[in-house]
This record gives C-alpha cells, sequence and structure tokens, in this order.
C-alpha cells in the first residue's frame, strides 16, 4: 500500500492513548477507527471514534492481544494504518509483520528494530557489543528457576526479575534474598505472559539510588535520527513511573548531549524509524548505563511535546507516509519545563489496591496556559478490573520548574474524582513535597518519604461532620427562583422536606459515623459550593450530590457522606467470620492451600490477577484452612470470601 493514501487510522488500544492518538488523527483529517472488547463498548475511546469494531471477549488476551481480530477490523473498516500506541501489541515484532503481510502501515517501527530492541535480552546483548557500558546481569535463553538462581548469586542479592517483552512495571520484581527467588520468578512469569504473551526472563543488579533518564529519539526512513531532549521518570513505585519531567533536573549541556547521541547511535544501528525511547540508569557521579529501549510511543510523551512544540504522534503518521524529519537536530527547541503526573484508580491506603466501580464524579482541571489532561474516561464510566487502573495524566508547563510545579499543584486541587479511590491525593503530596520541589530525585524517592506521602488516615474533625450535615441537609433543599421568593415553600427555617428546624442527622464516611444536630438547614446549595465558617473563619468546600450520596471536598479530599440508620449499621456482619475476602474484583489464577491444611501467619493463600498485576491473599495468622469458596479461573468480586481460617 502507499503509504501517502492514509487517509483512516485504526488505533489498537483503549483508554486515554487511544483517545489522543485519535485526537492527533482527526486534526490531520484522518478517520478514525476504535477496536474494543465486550466491556469497552461504551468507552471513551468508543465514543470518540468515527468507526467502532468490537473485538469480543473481556480480557485483553481476547480482544486487545487478538492479532487476527485486529487486522480483520482494520480491513472491514478501511483503515489503511494501525497505530498500536503502548502496552498491549505495542512491542510485538509479530504485530508488526503480520500488519505489513496484510498489506497495511503499522505507525511503529519496523519489525526487526522491535526484534533488536523490543526484547531487552537482545537489546542489552546488542549495547554489549557496541561498547554501551550495561548493569551487570543474566540475559540467556534458559529460564529455569536453578539458573536464575545462579546468576543471581553471581550478580549478588538484590537483583531485579524483568519481562524481557514488556514495560510498565509488569513482570518486574525486586527478590532481595535467595529464599524469594522462586515464588518472586513464577508470579512475574505469570503476569509476564498475561500482559505481553511472553513469559521470558532477565535478572540484573539492583542498583541502589539511581536516577531513571531516558532519551526520545526519532527516525525517518530516509535515515536521518534525533534527540528530542530527554525526561526524568525516576520518582516509581514498584518500577511503574508515576512522575515524569523534561528536562532532567540537573543535567549539563554536555551530558544531555552525551546521552543523546548514544541513544542515537543505538536507533541507528537498528535501522529504527519512528518514536522510541532509550532508557539509561544515571548514578550520582554522572556516568550512565543502558537499561532498555522501548519500540513505541510512550506514556510520557506529553512532557516532551510540552518543551519542544511538537506532535509526535502527528510525526509517527507523517514519518510512515515517507516524509522526512522537519527539523535538524541543532534545531531540536527545548524551551521551559513540563511535568506530568499518572492518575490511577487505585487505594494508596491499602497498598495501592486497583479499584474498580462507576466514576460517579468525574470533573477534570479547568483549561489554561500550560494546562493539559489527557484522560480516557468520563463521568459515569465503569473502571472493570481486566486493564490496567490509569485514568489519565496530568501536564503542567512553566517557563521554569517551579511554575511547572505549581501549576500541576493547582491542577491537581482542581481535579474531583468520586465513586472510588484514586492516587490524586498521594500524587499532591509528592508534587508538594519540599524534596520534590528541590529536584532532590532517584527511583527511591517513594520509599523513603513513605510516612509523608501515605500518611496514617486521622479521625475527621468535628468541623468536617457540621459541614457535612449541612450541605447533606441543603442538597436536599429546592433552589428557590427570584419570582418563587414569596411563596412558603422559600422559608428557609421550621419543617421542610423532611427536616425540621431542630434535627439530628445521623451520617457515615470513611468507615465513621457521626450524629450530628441541625438548627435549620440554611439557604441550598448554589453551584455546588457550601459556604461554611468555623472559629470566624469562613471557608468554600465543592459539593456535588449523586443520587443518594454527597461528596465533600474536604482539606484536599473529595470524602464521600451517606446518610446512614446507626442502630441498623451496628447490627451489620462484615463477612464470614475468620473469611478472608479478595481485596479487588479480579480472576484467581492460583489457590495455593487445601482444606485442612495447616498454615502460618503470612502463607500465600490464593494469587488473584486484577488490571494485569498480581496480587496475593496472605494469612494474617497461623490457624487452619477450614474451606475454600473459590477455584483457579473464578472471577470474584471485592469482599468475596475466598478461604476460611480456624
Amino acid at each position: 500500500m502507499n503509504p501517502s493514501t492514509i487517509t483512516c487510522v485504526l488505533v489498537a488500544n483503549r483508554g486515554e492513548i487511544a483517545c489522543r492518538v485519535m485526537r492527533t488523527a482527526k486534526a490531520l483529517g484522518l478517520t478514525t477507527v476504535a477496536v474494543h472488547s465486550d466491556t469497552d463498548r461504551d468507552a471513551r475511546h468508543c465514543r470518540e471514534a468515527d468507526i467502532c469494531v468490537n473485538l469480543g471477549g473481556s480480557k485483553a488476551a481476547d480482544s486487545y492481544l487478538k492479532i487476527d481480530k485486529i487486522i480483520a477490523a482494520a480491513k472491514a473498516s478501511g483503515a489503511q494504518a494501525i497505530h498500536p500506541g503502548y502496552g498491549f501489541l505495542s512491542e510485538n515484532a509479530g504485530f508488526a509483520r503480520a500488519i505489513e503481510a496484510a498489506g497495511l502501515i503499522f505507525l511503529g517501527p519496523p519489525a526487526s528494530a522491535i526484534d533488536a530492541m523490543g526484547s531487552k535480552s537482545a537489546a542489552k546483548a546488542l549495547m554489549e557489543v557496541a561498547g554501551v557500558p550495561l548493569v551487570p546481569g543474566y540475559h540467556g535463553e534458559a529460564q529455569d528457576v536453578d539458573t536464575f538462581r545462579t546468576a543471581a548469586n553471581n550478580i549478588g542479592y538484590p537483583v531485579l526479575l524483568k519481562a524481557t517483552a514488556g514495560g510498565g512495571g509488569k513482570g518486574m520484581k525486586v527478590v532481595e534474598n535467595d529464599s524469594q527467588l522462586a515464588e518472586a520468578l513464577a508470579s512475574a512469569q505469570r503476569e509476564a505472559l498475561s500482559s505481553f504473551g511472553d513469559a521470558r526472563m532477565l535478572v540484573e543488579k539492583y542498583v541502589l539510588k539511581p536516577r531513571h533518564v531516558e532519551i526520545q529519539v526519532f527516525a525517518d526512513q530516509q535515515g536521518n535520527c534525533l534527540y528530542l531532549n530527554e525526561r526524568d521518570c525516576s520518582i516509581q513505585r514498584r518500577h511503574q513511573k508515576v512522575v515524569e519531567e523534561a528536562p532532567a533536573p540537573g543535567l549539563s549541556v554536555a551530558l544531555r548531549r552525551a546521552m543523546g547521541e548514544s541513544a542515537v547511535r543505538a536507533a541507528q544501528a537498528i535501522g529504527y524509524v519512528g518514536a522510541g525511547t532509550v532508557e539509561f540508569l544515571l548514578d550520582a557521579r554522572g556516568e550512565f548505563f543502558f537499561m532498555e529501549m522501548n519500540t513505541r510511543l510512550q506514556v510520557e510523551h506529553p512532557v516532551t511535546e510540552a518543551i519542544t512544540g511538537l506532535d509526535l504522534v502527528a510525526w509517527q503518521i507523517k514519518v510512515a507516509r515517507g516524509e522526512a524529519l522537519p527539523i535538524t537536530q541543532n534545531e531540536v527547541p527545548l524551551r521551559g519545563h513540563a511535568i506530568e503526573v499518572r492518575l490511577y484508580a487505585e487505594d494508596p491506603s491499602h497498598d495501592f489496591l486497583p479499584q474498580t466501580g462507576r466514576l460517579a464524579v468525574y470533573r477534570e482541571s479547568a483549561a489554561g496556559a500550560g494546562r493539559r489532561v489527557d484522560s480516557g474516561v468520563s463521568e459515569g464510566d465503569e473502571i472493570s478490573p481486566f486493564y490496567d487502573p490509569m485514568l489519565g495524566k496530568l501536564i503542567a508547563w512553566g517557563e521554569d520548574r517551579e511554575q511547572a510545579r505549581l501549576r500541576l499543584l493547582a491542577m491537581l486541587d482542581e481535579f474531583c474524582i468520586g465513586g472510588l479511590k484514586t492516587n490524586l491525593s498521594f500524587l499532591r503530596r509528592i508534587i508538594g513535597h519540599p524534596a520534590f520541589a528541590a529536584a532532590e530525585l532517584d527511583t527511591d524517592f517513594i520509599p523513603r518519604y513513605q510516612a509523608q506521602l501515605l500518611p496514617p488516615a486521622e479521625p475527621l474533625p468535628d468541623a468536617f461532620w457540621t459541614a457535612a450535615a449541612q450541605a447533606y441537609a441543603q442538597s436536599l433543599t429546592p433552589v428557590v427562583h427570584e419570582e418563587d421568593r414569596a411563596s412558603p415553600w422559600a422559608v428557609t427555617s421550621g419543617f421542610r422536606n423532611g427536616f425540621a428546624a431542630h434535627t439530628l442527622l445521623s451520617l457515615s464516611c470513611n468507615g465513621e459515623q457521626r450524629t450530628v444536630s441541625l438548627s435549620g438547614v440554611g439557604n441550598p446549595l448554589r453551584d455546588d459550593q457550601l459556604l461554611s465558617e468555623h472559629d470566624g473563619v469562613r471557608s468554600k468546600h465543592l459539593t456535588i450530590r449523586r443520587a443518594n450520596t454527597l461528596y465533600l471536598r474536604w482539606d484536599g479530599e473529595l470524602q464521600t457522606v451517606n446518610a446512614c440508620d446507626p442502630l441498623a449499621t451496628a447490627g451489620a456482619s462484615h463477612g464470614q467470620q475468620g473469611g478472608l475476602t479478595a481485596p479487588m474484583n479480579g480472576s484467581i489464577v492460583r489457590v495455593l492451600v487445601e482444606v485442612g491444611q495447616s498454615i502460618e501467619a503470612g502463607t500465600q493463600l490464593v494469587v488473584l490477577e486484577a488490571m494485569k498485576m498480581e496480587h496475593s491473599v496472605r494469612a494474617p495468622r497461623s490457624g487452619i484452612v477450614n474451606a475454600l469458596y473459590c477455584q483457579e479461573g473464578d472471577m470474584v468480586g471485592e469482599g468475596a470470601v475466598l478461604v476460611e481460617l480456624i
């Protein structure tokens, strides 16, 4: 197919990256095609596409990882080109070859480049030949536990297990000692197989206190290649990036050039075409070590776009059409500073467990100069257990780093999500932390400041309960229009809508309950704002009513408030005595105990897979397995009893 004839693009992905790619495609006058699973039929990326094709199934393995179904969807919809996004099949050489064999255009690098660099093992072997310094490790073909044990002992603990075919923290485990290796390897292999269809692993030395600095490269079909500056992605949790910024704070011009030129040489050595990222570990002495190359568009590409003013997706499409890069290395812009955070549906207070459910409230930060939100959801959408829990990304740009940081803080303060837990407040604490403000960055940032970033929950103060009761009552009060003010229904005192001038209202929030005495309902809520006064200080609080639930922002947190019956609640039972419940919706991938088995505290009982990650349910105490209520392959809901101990 002649690349210049691209008029219709299929995006073989979902969520925010599908929406982001389609935004640029539409700006270029192209027709957009979305593919979706049964679960995603009404997802935002489908609503924004011109054409939708159902792949069927729910899990990624039955939909977004089905190469034949995606190619059939492209042909049925008239798409000439396929954009893979990131994750799923984006670094699958077989996918690239199948697209080419079908006479379609892959908006990514050649399959040969994916083979060379998409595999972490192959990439490290190539860099070793090229003389690029590597972190010590084992990247061989043998995948048995004894081989990994020998390699780990030779390298020295701690070591890092990594899936050779993937990224995003999937199939990645830190192993502190030999006793942990077998279990960690088996779990990482299952995660890798589930996420990428490839269970192969590598192991390398776990470098302490490094910075993660990566170089964005771009190459055309004419042999031109340049680097678009760098990004610092050091702030990570479980090896998954949480905050990314560009340029990397404190990087000298000479070091930027050295890393950039090294990345370009690596790309040119394999005949690379399109967008790619070469990732390095950078130590305090300014030495850098090759980690891997991601042969795709990165999640964090918006910060590069912010400091260069370039549209990388537009470049991908134009390069695929055969156009040359429009600028030279000396013309690459570098203006200001940009910071991005990843917004996840997860509960930081419970070890970041993925969250599922309905987005009862979803309000993004206001648009404005230096502000960007890339999201894949809207209010009312359902977050399922089958895919990655990322909801979107917030990106702020400023003339300097501090302006970008303060702008991002303001965006986080404005963002509003209700109905399920997210990491919004966790992100706010990171960006507001003095160490982050001082650009004291390395990959141990979150563990080092965990006490400040994940403080224990404090009881809600009396002022909150008073405000919540007033807001709840006012949310039931109809707004009176000017022409109706003479009506007796406009009176704001006395009995109305079930509330008397002096009444008791019982509320629940965050597992706490409180009965509050109200003296008058007050004026109805206007513009979702509650005006409260405490110790002579008047404050405004965002207040949103959805069905019988009130969402009230208090000290930066959106609290969920419901009316309750204290007598009924006191008698409620929270599950079967001695039962261990599912921490989230998901699929049972392993049951590791039998009825009658004696176990010790900490024993792994059940492994649950949700949102492409495995989560272990462990025994809180020693005991005997009295009953099992699940088996491998079961889909279970949050709170379902899995194992009963006696």
